[in-house]
Parts: C-alpha cells; structure tokens; sequence
C-alpha cells in the first residue's frame, strides 16, 4: 500500500523502523477550521457583484483562503457593495469587522474576467488597495487566490501563500498519481500516472519542476519532471535504491540518498546529473535529508544512535549533530524558510505525530493527536505546514498553523494519499 511505500521506501530502507488504507474516489471537502487561533483580525468579504458570470465563487474562496491561514476570521457581509461603494463606517463597525472587502466581475468582450476589489480599514474608515484583473474564466479561481493574496500582505505586512501549489501522490487500486493542485486543495490536476509507485515528490525553487522517486523500471530512480510540459528525465539511475530527492535553496543540486556502494548514504548531485559526491560516510543508514534554507546545512535522518532520529551536518559534508531528543522514533524533517523552526513526524506508542522544534531553544511541540501523521511541509512564507493524516477512516490532506490551533482538511479520500509538499513563490 501507498502508506507502507511512502514511509519505508521513501526512507530509502528505513523499513526496519516501520503501516494503510484503500478505497475509489477522491472527495474534497469545504474548509472546517477547528480549534482556538487567538486573536484573529475580523474580515467582513462580501460576494461580488455579478459574480455569477464567474465559474468560480470569487468571495467563498477569498474567505476560506483567509481563514484558513489562521489569521482571520469571517464577518456575515450582506450583499450590495461592491469595489466602486463608499462604505457606511459605522454598519460595518456595528459588524464588528476590522478591515471590509468588495469588488465585482465583468464578462468583457474578449470572454475575459474582469475582475475588482477594494479593501478597507474599517476602524479608520480609509481605503487600503484596490486591484484588477482581467482573466480567462479558466484562471478565475486563481484570481481569488491572488486577491486573497493581497489582502494577506496588507493586513499583515508578510506575503500570502494563496496563489501558489502542491504537490502529492495518491494510489487508487493498482494505479499511482502524482497531483499538483492549488493550495486550498482543489483544482487538482493529474502530472504523472504510473502502475508502479511513485514517492518522495520536491518542489524545485523555479516552480516548474518537481523531482520524485519512480519504480516504473522496477527499481528506485529519481527522476525530474517539468510541470509545464510534462517532460522528464531520469537524475540517478545508479546502482541499488536511488531514493529521498531535495533541492538546494538555489536549484543547482539535489541531495539523494543512495545505496550504490552499499548501505544507503547521502550524496549531493548537480541537476545536469553530474559531480556526484557523497556526504556521509557511516555505517548506517542515512536519508530524508532536507537543506536549510540558506543552504548552510542539511538535516537528515539516520539510525546512527540506535533509533531514527534527525541530524543535522553542513552542507558539504562533515561531522553531524544530532537535533532530536525526545522518543526513540523521529523522521521526515522540514525546516521553516525562516531556519527557525523544525517540523517532523514523532512516534508515540504506536501513532505517529506532528512535532515542531524550536531551534534556538530546542523546545518542543506535539501539535497534532492523530495517529498516522506524515510527511510534513512548510508553506513558503513558514505561517502554515501542510501533511497527511488519516481521520474517521478516510486520508486527509491537512493544513495546520505553526501552533496546532487552528487546522484545515484540504482533502478528505477514500484513495490512498500521501507526501504533499508545498512548491514556492512562484505564479
């Protein structure tokens, strides 16, 4: 099954260190926040004039996108304004709505979308920014998206993550796929069908292509794919299980984890494929590495000290710290862009959890009570980290804020699905 491939062969032979579902159909599901975020800034969005002429329900996705990064919280808004209204301050005050945003869809000539918003501050009573985008209706969803973007960054001063992608795999009877789908989940689209498993997706800096771990020529190759045109090739064909692909911060090089001269080690590749070079040099078995944001160090799993727990070495090579203290079992190690904090998966009795480090201070945080947690992924601006977990019987895509607060299905299924990640800044 998909759950066994993804946690022992992606861990390139971490089988020893060790579970599963099956089903049919995908089903996505609406936002359902759960938890207590803290203060959340009131956002009143009402639905955009004639935004019927849209494919795509302009405003809904603008209120789940804002309040699924835990950041906001919705205010009813009755219809009637729109991006060329003077608001009434004080009905709005009355709503208790901090900021208000309107706007509205125009079909132009072209077939194009024309469309408009405006935000305001509520509490002072002023115009915040207006935008307009003209776009075919096939790209209306990624409108909101970007909309939402806006809102983000001006209520907040840091950058949205509305607009950009994920990546995971599912398996559905004896087929594998390889999704790529918009943030919230939905507007998913098939890149790769395979009868044999597909693991370890990454995300190159560029957005265009992702690298992944492919059994089609019934061993573990790592290849790379362009997700505009679909064109692949193959990065590591070496000898034994080619496995765990990840980007250095600037695109130039992946570090792999290849069993080529025996036990499974990591070596660092140019992504021409060329100046091969290993990094470690143990007797046990090292994978799931993942660079630092500035490139300076690499993290990665090993079973060195008895158990799986993360290290960390600079990133050509050297001696190896470890990282993780707490419990016999730690994996899959991700690294918040700000280098500051450390998401992994933690082994609990017998569930496996979603933690996060501190790493200044070391302290620690189990943020999830799920018992099949995985793979986790940081958005590219840190404020969220996306994962796979199973809940009531099902495989759930989940966002969580940094907290555990505040925590969103993307996508509930009976299919097998597993190892999201999340690609950059880029559209």
């Amino acid at each position: 099954m998909l759950d066994s491939v993804s946690r022992r062969l992606s861990l390139a032979a971490l089988a020893a260190f060790g579970a599963s579902l099956a089903g049919t159909t995908l089903a996505q599901v609406r936002i359902d926040i759960s938890g207590v975020g803290g203060t959340r800034v009131p956002v009143a969005i009402v639905d955009f004039r004639d935004e019927a002429k849209s494919p795509q329900p302009i405003a809904a996705i603008v209120r789940a996108d804002l309040e699924r990064s835990g950041q906001f919280r919705s205010v009813d808004a009755p219809a009637g304004l729109n991006e060329s209204s003077s608001p009434a301050w004080a009905e709005w005050r009355g709503r208790q709505a901090d900021a208000l945003a309107a706007g509205s869809v125009t079909r132009l000539a072209d077939g194009r979308l024309d469309i408009r918003f405006k935000l305001w501050d509520v509490v002072k009573g002023t115009e915040l920014v207006g935008e307009a985008h003209a776009v075919h209706p096939d790209d209306a969803r990624l409108a909101a998206h970007r909309i939402a973007d806006t809102i983000y960054q001006k209520l907040t001063g840091e950058r949205g993550v509305f607009a950009t992608r994920m990546a995971y795999v599912t398996k559905a009877g004896p087929r594998y796929s390889l999704v790529i789908a918009d943030a919230d989940g939905e507007a998913a689209k098939v890149a790769l069908t395979s009868p044999e498993p597909i693991i370890s997706p990454a995300w190159a800096p560029n957005g265009r292509e992702l690298a992944y771990v492919s059994f089609e020529s019934r061993k573990a190759t790592v290849r790379i794919q362009d997700v505009q045109t679909g064109g692949r090739r193959v990065l590591a064909d070496f000898k034994g299980t080619n496995s765990a692909p990840a980007w250095s911060p600037d695109g130039q090089q992946l570090v792999l984890s290849l069993s080529r001269d025996g036990g499974t080690q990591l070596f660092v590749i140019n992504r021409d494929g060329s100046g091969l070079r290993r990094l470690t040099q143990s007797g046990s078995i090292d994978t799931e590495a993942t660079y630092a944001p500035d490139g300076s160090k690499i993290y990665f799993v090993s079973d060195r000290g008895g158990g799986p727990q993360i290290y960390r070495m600079p990133a050509s090579g050297g001696a190896a710290e470890r990282v993780t203290f707490n419990g016999s079992y730690n994996i899959s190690p991700a690294v918040s862009p700000d280098g500051r904090t450390l998401a992994y998966i933690t082994r609990s009795g017998g569930a496996f959890r979603l933690s996060v480090m501190d790493l200044a201070t070391g302290q620690t945080q189990q943020i999830s009570e799920a018992n099949d947690d995985e793979s986790p992924a940081f958005a590219p601006n840190g404020k969220l980290i996306v994962y796979a977990s199973r809940a009531g019987g099902k495989e759930v895509l989940m966002t969580t804020t940094l907290d555990g607060k505040i925590k969103t299905p993307l996508l509930v299924t009976l299919v097998e699905v597993r190892e999201p990640t999340w690609g950059p800044f880029t559209r």
